[in-house]
Parts: structure tokens; sequence; C-alpha cells
């Protein structure tokens, strides 16, 4: 049994009471193919963290089958963001128990990290691994425990973090790279700094090694990904930054198509602007979370940033990039949101040129300072400023759909659709439903939009 490392609290404590499945079918001499279920909640890391895990278990002579199935291990990469997501992953848990009764559960990322000895005590559960133990689950699996193990550690600055390579990915034509984990922002509702410990990149290096390797198997677009990825490089000997990436990858790569994850509205500096006008590489989209439309709630948030701040980073932007896709994520419900505040939240917003938001409730996070904060706002109310704020997204995104009838867009055909038509996306994240002479999976198409939808565009291809 192995307990939690670098935690104020760690202490050896007994396995839970009635929890010996650790000995199965599975186990005997002569058994075939272990079949292993790996599914995932939460970020665009968790899903590539989740990719790595599922490769590096499949390159131990393990079978990879859907979450569904009748499996010997389950692998759960769990998310904490918010009190739903924590049930999800009790859910998912209970689930793997009902399938098989004898499998073994294992149990990872960020809710364990959090809540390991809460999840310890699951019937079923044989690993609770944290973060930084994720990546090394395959190894683990192929010892035969008597006992549960629990192995959580903390985080220190001068971590190394790995630049993990994908032989392949369930997208096929779109591949995830993490460049860059953790964060040091501690916004005051924000779990995330706990369970993933301070910012740590990738070497440059290695980062576009990453990129170069994508584009040698074949994908045409990588997604960079981090939990701070605006944060890129500051932690490095010498610093670099995100800028200085971009830069280093379309000098040094054959990519056809980057596209950057989700920046704070502080990193976005006048030479990224620039940077972006000019690529022929970087796609023209950016998720930019706002979170309030209130300085006072901005303020209470610890968003160090005001809406006019926000407000010229956006004009910035589509100045320099006019067709520019710009996304952004707003909390509803935040603690003392009177109803003034949130009207100012839904005019501004509407005022904004943005293409989409994601809406989310609040939620309260029990280590975070916005949990003890008072003015609770009761769930009712909640619900009503989610449901208005979501129509003005649908509205934002027909508006920016609608601006590109009857132009011509550059598509990754991504899978066939229904009738002979293709499926594929943008690189300003509109996706699109084509029409046409025949094309290849994986390929990059002009199309010219003749129809708009609430879900994306309706396309001819051309030539």
């Amino acid at each position: 049994m192995i307990w939690p490392k670098n935690m104020k609290n760690s202490r050896k404590m007994p396995p839970p009471a009635k929890n010996k499945f650790f000995k199965s079918e599975m186990d005997s001499p002569g058994y075939s193919m272990k079949k292993v279920a790996v599914t995932t909640l939460g970020c665009k890391t968790n899903q590539f963290e989740s990719a790595a895990i599922a490769e590096s278990v499949r390159n131990k002579g393990f079978m990879i089958v859907p979450f569904t199935d009748f499996a010997d291990i389950y692998i759960i990469n769990t998310c904490t963001v918010t009190a739903k997501s924590d049930a999800e992953s009790r859910r998912l848990i209970r689930r793997a128990r009902r399938q098989n009764s004898c499998a073994r559960i294992v149990v990872t990322g960020c809710y364990a990290q959090l809540a390991y000895e809460e999840i310890r005590h699951f019937p079923g559960v044989s690993h609770v691994l944290g973060n930084n133990e994720k990546k090394g689950i395959a190894g683990l699996l192929e010892i035969i425990e008597d006992e549960q193990v629990v192995m959580v550690s903390g985080f220190t600055r001068d971590q190394q973090v790995d630049g993990v390579m994908l032989e392949t990915f369930a997208e096929h034509t779109r591949a995830f790279l993490q460049v860059q984990n953790g964060c040091d922002a501690f916004c005051s509702y924000c779990i995330v700094p706990y369970v993933r410990g301070p910012s740590r990149s990738v070497t440059l290096d290695d980062a576009v090694e990453g990129v170069r390797t994508f584009a040698e198997k074949g994908f045409k677009e990588v997604v960079l990904t981090g939990i701070h990825l605006g944060m890129y490089g500051h932690d490095l000997n010498p610093a670099t930054s995100l800028l200085d990436l971009l830069c280093a990858i379309e000098k040094r790569s054959s990519i056809t198509r980057l596209r950057i994850g989700s920046l704070e509205p502080g990193e976005i500096s006048d030479g990224l602007i620039d940077y972006l006008s000019t690529s022929g590489m970087c796609c023209p989209h950016l998720h930019i979370p706002l979170q309030s439309g209130d300085d006072q709630v901005l303020s209470r948030m610890n968003r160090h940033y005001t809406t006019r701040f926000y407000h010229d980073v956006i004009e910035r932007l589509l100045k320099a990039v006019p067709d520019i896709c710009l996304g952004t994520d707003v909390i509803v419900g935040f603690p003392g949101e009177s109803d003034r505040e949130f009207e100012n939240t839904l005019s501004y917003l509407e005022s904004l040129p943005l293409a989409y938001f994601h809406v989310f409730p609040f939620s309260p996070r029990e280590q975070t300072p916005a949990a003890k904060m008072p003015g609770k706002v009761h769930g009712s109310v909640i619900k009503e400023r989610v449901k208005t704020l979501r129509k003005v997204s649908d509205d934002k995104k027909e508006a920016y759909f609608k601006k590109f009838l009857g132009r011509e867009l550059k598509v990754l055909v991504q899978e066939k659709g229904p009738g002979g038509s293709f499926k594929g996306l943008s690189r300003n994240y509109i996706p699109v439903l084509m029409t046409g002479n025949d094309c290849s999976i994986n390929s990059e198409v002009r199309v010219k939009v003749r129809e708009i939808s609430k879900d994306g565009v309706f396309c001819d291809m051309q030539g």
C-alpha cells in the first residue's frame, strides 16, 4: 500500500473494509489479453492525458475497449472544476462496478488529487492516483496488488513537464499537444491551482518536436493545450514565451494548421496580435475567458483586468484579424452577484463582437475563497440567468456564421457526413457540412458557404 507524498496530512491508514476485490479471473495463469476501458471528464488537457494513458496501456499488451463494455480494468480520469463534475466522477465509479464487480477500478485526475481519501472508500476502487502519478498507470497495471494503492503527491515549481508523444489520437485529423501544466492565477472561485500545481512548461525544443512528429504522422492540425497556456515558458531557464514557441513551430515544422487553446486577456500582447495577423499557419481563433461583465464581480473573482481592458483586447484583435473567431467563458451566480451586476454582464456581452460563449453556473469549491463569500445566489435565479446568456450566445453564433454567406473558407475534412456529404472544421472554428466533388479525409479544401444553421454552415466544394 502506497500513501500520499508531499501532502500536509499524509499518514498511513488501514485499507477500507470489505474491499477485497483485487483477485479475479484476469489474475489467473493463462488468462488472455486483459481488457481496459478508459473514460475522461473535463478539459482538453485531460483528454490529451487520457489519450496518452490509453496508448501506454495498449503498448503494454492490454486491449482497449469502450467504457460501456465489460472490462477487466476501468480507468476514470476525473475532473473537479464543479460539483457536477465531482458527481459525474462518482457515478462513473459506480457504473464501472456494476459492469464488472471483479474489475480493478483506477481513479485518477483532478478529483482524485483533491478527494483521494473519499474515493478510496468506494467499493471496487483498486487505485487512486494523482495527476503526477497518472503517467505511470500502464506500469502499475502490470503489478497484481493484494491491497489498495493510493498515490497522490504534491507539486513543485521545478518539476519537469514531459512532452508526451502520442502515436494516435481519436480525431485522426486534429491532434492535441500539451505544452504547459498548472496555474498561478488563483482566481477566487477556481480549484485548478490546488489540483494541478504551479505553472510548468515543456521545453521549447520538446514542444516543437511534438508538433513535428504529429506532422510527420499525417496530422493536418495541432491544438496547443495547457492549463494556463499564456504563461508558457515563463518558468523555463532561460525564460521564453508562447509567441517564441509559435514562431519556432512555424519555422521548424511543416504542420499545416496550428490552433491555440484558451488565453487570458492580459496575455494577448501586441506582438502576438501582429503574429496572428500575418501567420499562414496559426488559425484565426482564440478563446479568451471573461467570467463577468461587471468590474465589481471581476474584482471579487480576483480577475486582474477590467471590462474596458477586455473590450480593448477584443477590438485590437478584430482590427488586426477581421475574421477571427473569438469565444469566451462566463460564470453566472457568483456570490453577491446582484440583479444590477448581472444586467451589466448581459449588456456588456450583447455589445461585444464575440462569436460564442460558454456559460457556467457558479459552483463553490471548498478550498477556494469564493466558497466562503456571503451573498449566495438562489439556484432558480442562476438557472434563469444562464438561460438568458445562452440565448445571447446563440444569437452571437448565428450572426458570426452569417458573415460568411457567399464567401470561401478553408476547411479540414474530418469525416463523412450523411448522403455523400463531408464534415469538417474551418480555420476560424466553424463546423462545416460540405457537398460536391469527392474529397479525402484529412485534406484541406476550399468551400463556399451557401446556407447557415444554428450549429454550423452548409457549403459547396470549390474546384
